[in-house]
């Protein structure tokens, strides 16, 4: 049985893979001919039932690599033993990648080039989550901080509810969202955190500067080790005794900003 400690050491060099895991999720991908799958995970011990064979199947007709591991060292892939189901697929994204890589890249570079990135701290639904990624990538925001834990994560449902746009957004992985922002302020970024008791409204910040606006959860909003990195808090003004609203509409009227 192969060994996987080389495969995770050789993976943490391409950022750019996302391991969904699952036979429903993975099946889904397969037979989306847009996705580009890498490679397919298969546990041995798994029932060749109809499900695997059609798996199985697909990944042969997309000349997808197909590696079988035991469950133990499945599970080291999928980082999920209770759901995996014995199925892992690497989707390679070309612009996922790491908070740590993407401020080295900047530190790298002569010329600041300003920058707006959106980060998410306890977006739990899916459907939220394709719709804040398509927002962003359609009003041109530079990326989107996804922290590991905590949030909702890039699955088929995702996918399919961001319309095909997170092959094109800049997803950065954390994995605390606290940590990463801090590393942020240290370079200067401004945080900027989205709460209805905000002191300046979203209409104040103008022009495009290295900055993070941090999108709350719809019922607690930005979490305190969160809200103690933020610069500033923003609000957005709301008529008629509304006191919130959906998170992906937040989303879009932030990237859309001085647009329309």
């Amino acid at each position: 049985m192969k060994d996987t400690s080389g495969y995770l050491e050789k993976k943490a060099f391409y950022n750019s893979l996302l391991t969904i895991y699952g036979r429903k999720p993975v099946l889904e991908a397969l037979q989306n001919p847009s996705l580009p799958a890498h490679r397919l995970h298969l546990a041995s011990s798994n029932q060749r039932d109809q499900v695997i064979k059609r798996i199985e199947a697909l990944a042969e007709a997309r000349h997808i690599e197909i590696l079988h591991w035991n469950r133990k060292s499945l599970s080291r892939i999928s980082k999920n033993a209770r759901q995996d189901q014995g199925v892992a697929l690497d989707l390679a994204l070309p612009q996922y990648s790491t908070c740590d890589a993407f401020i080295r890249q900047q530190s790298s570079i002569a010329k600041k080039t300003p920058f707006e990135l959106l980060a998410l701290d306890g977006i739990t639904n899916p459907q939220n989550l394709g719709m804040i990624i398509r927002s962003a990538c359609a009003g041109g925001m530079d990326g989107i901080i996804l922290p590991r834990k905590g949030c909702a994560q890039i699955d088929p449902l995702v996918i399919k509810a961001s319309t095909g746009t997170l092959f094109k957004t800049r997803i950065l992985r954390c994995d605390t969202l606290a940590d990463a922002l801090g590393n942020f302020r240290k370079t200067g970024t401004q945080i900027l955190g989205l709460s209805s008791h905000g002191s300046v409204t979203l209409t104040e910040i103008t022009g495009k500067a290295p900055r993070i606006f941090v999108l709350g959860n719809e019922t607690h909003g930005v979490c305190d080790a969160v809200a103690r990195q933020c610069n500033r808090l923003l609000h957005i003004p709301m008529k008629n005794g509304v006191e919130s609203m959906n998170v992906a509409v937040t989303a879009a009227l932030i990237s859309f900003r001085g647009q329309l």
